[in-house]
């Protein structure tokens, strides 16, 4: 139907790209972002000290529902600066990666279902299928229950090995493989120009 949407709301845990919690409705609400909230915040068992909820400035997440939920469960909000349009890089490519994947409908949806039943299979493969290249080329839930840490470190091993048996082949280091342990929402310039002029980053 023409003039007709239907509104994703999702959350993603930015430290391992893992989408945590959505839903699709026919409508825009405070009420209803709340609830997709409230619902992850208790599937995910997150613990609110030091908690940020970063969003866009939308009025169902600037909504008086929204930041009752929020005070509630102790989650601090944090809003895009006005007129930054990519000011959250990290949902920026998940949309991105959803609307450039085979598969993408090139017409609109029949229903909230058709649309809800999409979704469910594109999270799916996002979270347990996709070689995310921000985060080492794991799955965004093997790095959110820790477990690419024995990945990344058996990769390592396997091209140091490659390395010591076929020298010839390298020119320099092997690819770095180590877990990328912070993960920062626009960080600052100048402490980026630090992590690079660091002594561990110096050859």
């Amino acid at each position: 139907m023409k003039g007709r949407f239907f509104y994703l709301y999702l959350f993603m845990d930015v430290f391992s790209r893992k989408i945590v919690g959505w839903e699709i409705y026919a409508s825009e609400s405070a009420e209803q972002a709340s609830s997709v909230l409230h619902k992850a915040y208790l599937r995910e068992g997150v613990a609110a000290k030091d908690l940020v909820l970063h969003s866009d400035n939308g009025a169902p997440m600037k909504g008086a529902t929204m930041l009752a939920t929020l005070q509630r469960l102790g989650v601090v909000p944090s809003f895009s600066r006005p007129s930054v349009s990519d000011d959250n890089p990290y949902s920026e490519a998940l949309f991105k990666t959803c609307k450039y994947r085979p598969g993408f409908p090139d017409q609109p949806f029949e229903s909230v279902e058709h649309a809800r039943t999409w979704v469910a299979g594109f999270v799916r493969w996002y979270n347990e299928e996709h070689r995310h290249s921000g985060i080492r080329f794991v799955t965004p839930g093997e790095r959110h229950r820790g477990e690419d840490i024995a990945v990344l470190e058996q990769r390592k091993a396997v091209y140091e090995s490659a390395r010591k048996t076929h020298p010839e082949r390298w020119s320099g280091d092997i690819r770095n493989w180590e877990r990328p342990a912070a993960v920062s929402l626009n960080p600052d310039k100048s402490d980026h120009q630090k992590r690079l002029e660091s002594p561990q980053n110096q050859n």
